[in-house]
């Protein structure tokens, strides 16, 4: 195993570059961390181009066998110094990773005979990204269909905040009318989250093929959305803030509709 003990190593660098997401795309690759997250990855059929390995932060792995199944000559040993120039999280068990990012189409989603899908339109910020797929997993949800993003799936921060579910969630990356087209085509309802909606949350019913549409923030769904949707809904709000962090509202939709699908 090759040792790098200097930050000017030109792999260390290139590793700090893929923090930009230009980079990672002409490069085709992106960066995970962490000994779970890479085991998912490997379940997943990801291909890794590269393990980098700080061996007195990776002792307390409780994943100590996932290195077994990575070629040696992928496999680099960096010092603390250099690790900690690379990592990205705190309370890290010593693992970076350079992965090839996968396609994310519709076509390559396989839905059970009653789907439940979370539609994203526009989102920006990749740790909401991230815990949305958190939820996603929790709550076995088919896939989380991601519509003009204004972040990509592979920001470092999305894999991180995602505990590395964006390796476990199917997910697509489209446009909003190929995700519109798609519901059609699969007869899926979609109801739209919106503030000023007439129907509450948990009056609807999520027991028929479902998609619910989350949009930003800031700024809430496009017109697209609100005039296409099937219907509207909105979660009651009580307090003098009448909105909630977009990843939260998303967890609490997502689990009425199992908690009505009785799981």
């Amino acid at each position: 195993m090759e040792k790098i003990t200097s930050l000017q190593n030109s792999r260390i660098k290139n590793i700090v570059k893929l923090a930009r997401s230009k980079e990672r795309k002409e490069q085709n690759l992106f960066l995970i961390e962490g000994a779970r997250e890479l085991s998912l990855a490997l379940k997943a059929n990801y291909e890794i181009d590269s393990v980098f390995v700080c061996p007195d932060l990776f002792e307390r792995t409780e994943y100590p066998s996932v290195l077994n199944n990575i070629p040696e000559n992928k496999l680099y040993e960096v010092s603390n110094a250099v690790f900690e120039k690379i990592a990205y999280r705190e309370g890290s068990d010593g693992l970076l990773i350079l992965g090839r990012p996968q396609i994310h189409t519709l076509a390559n989603l396989k839905l059970s005979d009653n789907p439940f899908i979370i539609i994203l339109e526009a989102v920006e910020k990749p740790g909401n990204l991230g815990a949305i797929l958190r939820t996603a997993d929790a709550a076995r949800a088919d896939a989380v269909i991601v519509c003009d993003p204004a972040t990509d799936l592979y920001n470092p921060n999305a894999i991180r905040s995602s505990v590395g579910c964006l390796f476990t969630v199917q997910t697509a990356v489209c446009s909003s009318q190929e995700a519109l087209n798609y519901l059609a085509s699969k007869g899926i309802k979609s109801f739209a989250a919106e503030l000023r909606a007439s129907q509450w949350y948990q009056n609807t019913d999520f027991t028929i093929p479902s998609a619910i549409i989350m949009g930003t923030e800031a700024d809430g769904l496009t017109n697209f959305w609100l005039d296409n949707a099937d219907a509207r809904i909105k979660i009651p709000m009580r307090g003098k803030i009448d909105s909630l962090n977009v990843s939260v509202s998303t967890a609490v939709l997502t689990f009425e509709a199992m908690r009505q699908r009785g799981f």
